[in-house]
């Protein structure tokens, strides 16, 4: 694999529905392969946050990821300024975070690491589009702060990673 030089950075949904749904490591291993890959040459990453969202559920994807080699990121002083410039650029982006339920507490964090390594967001979440919502996702505060937001699969489609399929052995 070439080294790319555009960094990305994941949100915890890519890969926990990755992992329920549709890249099970019992019938796409190369997946699981290919993250450990991209994190070992420094192109894909997490930040703390997102890494202890994943690993506070004892699951098979927990044991996974505490071995994977995707750099975890931790908050530093110039994070934490892109947080703060995330919630001042606008008022509406406090509901990014849902208080009542305590969840998407890691989603605001993913945007101001992004921010502060010039990364792409990679995330599952979909723009809110609606007139009159208090809802806002990761993708709506992306295109706010002129952050590149993409899914996992578009990830796969700009590093051009093909998957090859095969008979297991029974």
């Amino acid at each position: 694999m070439s080294m790319i030089d555009k960094k990305f950075c994941l949100d915890a949904n890519v890969l926990i529905q990755a992992w329920q749904k549709y890249y099970s490591p019992k019938i796409c291993p190369s997946y699981w392969d290919m993250l450990n890959e991209l994190g070992a040459n420094n192109i894909i990453f997490m930040p703390e946050m997102v890494y202890d969202e994943i690993v506070r559920t004892d699951d098979d994807l927990s044991k996974w990821l505490k071995s994977s080699k995707i750099p975890i990121r931790k908050i530093d002083e110039q994070v934490t300024k892109c947080l703060k410039d995330i919630y001042s650029a606008d008022p509406n982006h406090k509901y990014l975070v849902d208080n009542t339920k305590a969840r998407s507490l890691a989603d605001p964090w993913v945007i101001a690491h992004a921010i502060r390594e010039n990364a792409t967001v990679v995330t599952k979440e979909e723009k809110v589009t609606a007139i009159n919502t208090t809802k806002i996702k990761i993708p709506n505060v992306c295109e706010k702060m002129n952050v590149s937001w993409i899914n996992d699969f578009q990830l796969i489609g700009e590093l051009g990673i093909m998957f090859k399929c095969e008979m297991g052995t029974k």
